[in-house]
C-alpha cells in the first residue's frame, strides 16, 4: 500500500509539471514576436541533428552522376578507338562509324518516347527545331572531328588537345558573341592551356591532322556552348522541350540529320565494304554498338 500511494504522488507530480509547462504564458517581446516556452531538448538531439546535417552536405547523387559520366567516356574512347581499329585505321570507315553512333543515339532516344512512361515527348514546334538545329550542327560536327583525330593519331592525343575547350569556348565567347569574362576566369585558362602544350611536346605519336581535327572538335564545341545558351534564353523553349534528357534527344536526331550528307558524299559508296567487315569481325560489332550506347549515354 505505501508503494502504491509512492506511485500515485510521482504520477501526479509528473502530470501537474508538464501542465505547468504546457499552461505557462507565452512571452510577447517588442514588435509583436511571441517567444514560445523553451521546452528542454531531449538528450543527444542537438547531436543528431549536426551528425545528419553534416552527412547532408555530400550530394551523392551528383557525385554517382559525375563517376558514371566518366566512366561512361572512358569506355566510350576506348571501344571508339578499338572500332575505328577494327575497320581499317587510317584508311577505314571515320564518317560511316561516326555516323553509325549518332544513328545507335537516335533509335534510342525514339524508343524512350516510344516507351510507356520512359520519358515524356516534347512539345516543340517546327520553329522550334529550326532553332535547335545550329546547336545539333555543331554537337554533330564536334562529335565527327574528334572521331577524326582520334583516328588519326593516339586517343591520348586527341584527348590532350580536347582539354583546351574552355580556351576556345571562352575565346568566341568574346570575339564573337560580346560575352565579358573575369580576371580570375582568364588566369584559370592558363594552366590548362600550358598543361596541353607540355604534354603536345612529350606525345611520341604525334600528327598535325589529329592536332587541326582536335581543334576543329573544339571549335565546333565552343560554337555549340555558346549558341545553346542564346537557345536557352528563348521565351518558352525550355517549358515546350521538357528536360534535358529530351533537349540532348532532339540535338542527337538533327545531327543525325545534318551528318547524313557528308556520309553520303564520302563513304556511302562502300557501305557494303563496311558491312562485310562489320558481320566478320565481331571487334567492330561489338565495340561500334557498345561506343553508340555509350556516346547517347
Amino acid at each position: 500500500m505505501p508503494r502504491l500511494c509512492v506511485a500515485l504522488c510521482g504520477a501526479l507530480a509528473a502530470a501537474s509539471g508538464a501542465s505547468v509547462v504546457a499552461s505557462r504564458p507565452a512571452l510577447r517581446l517588442r514588435g509583436g514576436e511571441v517567444l514560445a516556452p523553451l521546452v528542454a531538448a531531449a538528450p543527444g538531439a542537438s547531436q543528431r541533428k549536426s551528425v545528419s546535417g553534416k552527412a547532408s552536405s555530400v550530394d551523392w547523387q551528383l557525385v554517382l552522376y559525375f563517376v558514371g559520366w566518366y566512366v561512361g567516356n572512358y569506355f566510350y574512347t576506348l571501344n571508339n578507338k578499338l572500332a575505328l581499329t577494327a575497320s581499317g585505321g587510317k584508311n577505314g570507315f571515320p564518317v560511316t562509324i561516326g555516323f553509325m553512333q549518332m544513328v545507335i543515339g537516335s533509335v534510342y532516344a525514339l524508343f524512350a518516347w516510344i516507351a510507356p512512361d520512359m520519358r515524356p515527348q516534347p512539345n516543340v514546334t517546327p520553329n522550334d527545331l529550326l532553332q535547335i538545329l545550329p546547336v545539333a550542327a555543331c554537337a554533330a560536327g564536334a562529335h565527327l572531328s574528334s572521331i577524326f583525330s582520334m583516328n588519326l593519331g593516339a586517343v591520348s592525343f586527341a584527348q590532350i588537345v580536347k582539354a583546351s575547350e574552355p580556351a576556345f569556348a571562352a575565346a568566341l565567347g568574346v570575339g564573337l558573341y560580346g560575352k565579358t569574362l573575369s580576371r580570375n576566369k582568364w588566369l584559370c585558362l592558363i594552366p590548362v592551356i600550358g598543361g596541353v602544350c607540355l604534354a603536345s611536346l612529350k606525345e611520341l605519336d604525334f600528327s598535325i591532322w589529329a592536332l587541326l581535327a582536335a581543334c576543329v572538335a573544339n571549335l565546333f564545341a565552343a560554337f555549340r556552348s555558346n549558341e545553346n545558351k542564346k537557345l536557352m534564353d528563348t521565351a518558352g523553349l525550355s517549358d515546350r522541350i521538357g528536360s534535358t534528357g529530351n533537349q540532348f534527344a532532339l540535338s542527337i536526331l538533327l545531327g543525325t540529320l545534318t551528318i547524313l550528307p557528308i556520309w553520303l558524299a564520302t563513304e556511302a559508296k562502300r557501305f557494303g565494304d563496311f558491312m562485310e567487315i562489320f558481320k566478320t569481325n565481331k571487334a567492330l560489332s561489338s565495340n561500334l554498338l557498345t561506343s553508340g550506347l555509350y556516346f547517347y549515354l
